[in-house]
């Protein structure tokens, strides 16, 4: 009777497996593009910022910076990245964050938007990870001034997601001066 047992119970046994390995198999259900974001994490003076992935083109470390005379103080510099020449934001100035120095962990995010290609400097780049739309909240009071207008919003655990798209937009960014010679 054991071996009747053992014989009728493989079909259910075997019914059971495939119906498993096909549940494991289905593609996992994804949230739509509009529901959640792909978000790079970095720390910029011991707070948490990100920004969505969409708008950038590679994290780089900081070194071959060059300054830029007559420019505004948030604008570090130039970088030459394989051959093309990038400028070099600081967001701490434009955000007027506290200046720690410049260090070799320091890192340039390369981000694109708007037919404008620049770097950001971040302290120290920390993840990527993903984020439902609907847990970002609007500004904190906290957060006055020049970093509210360049933010979509700010999660429960503080991490404050900037609005690349915004950031790239102001007129502030786009240096006119000429230095006569």
């Amino acid at each position: 009777m054991t071996g009747e047992t053992r014989i009728s119970a493989v079909p259910d046994a075997r019914h059971i497996l495939r119906a498993r390995a096909q549940a494991l198999a289905r593609l996992p259900a994804r949230a739509s593009a509009e529901s959640s974001l792909q978000l790079l994490e970095f720390r910029l003076a011991r707070e948490s910022y990100a920004l969505e992935t969409r708008h950038v083109r590679e994290v780089y470390p900081l070194k071959n910076l060059t300054p830029l005379p007559c420019t505004p103080p948030f604008v570090l510099g130039i970088v030459n990245v394989r051959g093309r020449i990038t400028p070099v934001i600081d967001i701490k100035k434009f955000f007027d964050l506290p200046d720690q120095g410049l260090t070799d962990l320091h890192r340039i995010i390369l981000v694109r938007g708007d037919g404008i290609e620049l770097g950001l400097l971040a302290d120290v780049i920390v993840g990527v990870r993903t984020l439902p739309v609907d847990s970002l909240q609007a500004s904190l009071p906290t957060l006055t001034g020049i970093r509210a207008d360049y933010l979509k919003g700010v999660t429960a655990d503080r991490l404050v997601v900037l609005d690349i798209d915004r950031i790239l937009a102001d007129p502030k960014i786009i240096v006119h001066d000429e230095v006569d010679i």
